[in-house]
């Protein structure tokens, strides 16, 4: 096999790549255990058996179409959390090809399985980012054969897709990227804040200005330096690791930012990863058959990526979109508008009877969103809320939410405990409330001056109800 098509000298890159995105498998095998069955499930908001009903194989492939049961889910999560721990811990480093390859497409196949029924709660690009990178990650070997260099490209490829695609989303969308002046707002009104998001949003103005430009290069022109020699190529890597590592302190967004440091991996020369990660390595030999596969998967991959780079420079560019049912190359993209002001719902029950002006109203907390003022925001990347984000877009429309948004107050309403287990408090522990509302607030960060005296990290303003005081219906 000709040289170029190995690549002795990133085995640590393989390495991260393997381990990192192991334990990105990890966490999302680990959400859906805890979360799939109340939001999703036999009883849950927005049941699977009902839109597998409706939905061919072809059109969202999945074992659950052989049969759905929460049991089923449960026993699919659990076999993604084993195999993710085996390859966080680097067992398949000593297996055979043939083994180390069942192990990824066995993961990859269970979370594609899970993604194509998740339905609203699903949606988000850093689901198929995950099954793409997954997928590639599949062919690189264990650590004893020899490194593929295609895929060590295509990893680059899919780096470029995800930042040149957010870049020019923005550079297409919202004015305030262009006028430098969207992080103005954004700490504040991103999805779900985190602990040093108040921080971030208090900076002084030409900071955030600062932080724009950063994104842009980031997003804009470090992609392009992916495919340039040594050392800019390393130097692209470093700097969108280096942007993402500032997103991924001053919000919550899931795995998102964690899968694109490690996708940056790819791009470092193999000398400056080595003074990173100073680790031991054995020999690496070449096997024929894997060698004549990973050229087979390329191509495919090769032949796949027309249509997301045709989107890349389409008039109308679409985000977080998937070409083909199995989510093998994708384009992606994010905020490419900014919303000015928050807005949140909050859930109320009371135990009266009659609503009269005294009627005493208890608020529901969820885990992850604003709901309590005084409460400091919570850091919970790379795990994944998915009620609590569903919630951040119910907030800018009820269009958001029309499906899901009812079956939840149900499901307050009768108390289930499985719904309840998703909420941080349950302000009705003894029994279901008779009466729910939701009522619409806008919040908006206190000022230093407010946050000494009074403790609080929010500020809001009731602006009206959400949905008016409802009860169980016969």
């Amino acid at each position: 096999m000709p040289e170029w098509l190995h690549a002795p000298d990133l085995w640590l890159a393989r390495l991260v790549l393997q381990r990192g995105l192991g334990f990105c498998y990890l966490i999302a095998f680990l959400v859906a255990l805890g979360q799939f069955r109340p939001l999703l499930g036999e009883h849950g908001l927005l049941p699977v058996p009902r839109f597998l009903a409706r939905m061919r194989f072809r059109d969202a492939p999945s074992v659950f179409h052989l049969r759905y049961s929460d049991r089923l889910l449960v026993a699919v999560a659990l076999v993604g959390i084993l195999l993710s721990l085996t390859v966080v811990l680097g067992l398949p480093d000593a297996w055979p090809i043939p083994l180390t390859l069942a192990t990824w497409l066995v993961l990859w196949a269970l979370y594609l399985s899970i993604v194509n029924v998740g339905q609203t709660f699903y949606s988000f690009g850093w689901e198929s980012l995950l099954l793409e990178a997954g997928f590639l990650a599949a062919f690189l070997g264990p650590a004893w054969s020899a490194v593929p260099a295609p895929l060590l490209w295509l990893f680059r490829w899919l780096l470029f897709r995800v930042e040149f695609g957010a870049g020019l989303i923005k550079l297409r969308g919202d004015p305030c990227w262009r006028d430098l002046t969207c992080l103005d707002y954004h700490h504040e009104t991103q999805p779900m804040p985190n602990p040093l998001s108040w921080y971030f949003h208090r900076q002084p103005k030409p900071l955030h200005r600062l932080e724009v430009l950063g994104s842009h290069f980031a997003q804009l022109v470090a992609p392009f330096l992916l495919f340039f020699p040594q050392p800019i190529a390393t130097f692209a890597g470093l700097f969108i690791a280096l942007t993402q590592s500032w997103l991924l302190l001053s919000g919550n967004y899931s795995w998102l930012n964690f899968i694109t440091i490690i996708l940056t991996a790819s791009a470092l020369d193999g000398a400056v990863l080595g003074h990173l990660l100073p680790l031991g390595h054995a020999s690496t030999r070449a096997v024929p058959w894997h060698d004549g596969l990973v050229l087979a998967i390329t191509a495919l991959l090769v032949v796949l990526s027309y249509r997301p780079a045709r989107n890349l420079f389409a008039r109308e560019q679409l985000m977080n979109a998937s070409f083909e049912p199995l989510r093998l190359v994708n384009t992606y993209g994010a905020f490419g508008s900014i919303t000015r002001e928050r807005y949140e719902v909050v859930i109320e029950g009371t135990n009266d009877e009659r609503l009269t002006p005294a009627t005493e109203w208890r608020e529901y907390e969820f885990r992850g969103k604003p709901t309590d003022p005084k409460r400091r925001p919570s850091q919970w990347a790379p795990y994944h809320l998915r009620l609590d984000w569903l919630m951040w877009f119910a907030a800018l429309s009820p269009a958001h939410a029309p499906r899901w948004f009812p079956p939840f107050m149900e499901k307050l309403l009768r108390g289930d405990a499985a719904t309840l287990r998703l909420l941080r408090h349950n302000p009705f522990p003894e029994h279901p409330p008779r009466m729910l509302r939701a009522v619409l607030y806008r919040y908006r960060f206190t000022t230093w001056q407010e946050r000494r005296d009074t403790g609080a990290w929010w500020e809001r303003t009731r602006l009206g109800d959400y949905l008016p005081p409802t009860r169980l219906r016969a």
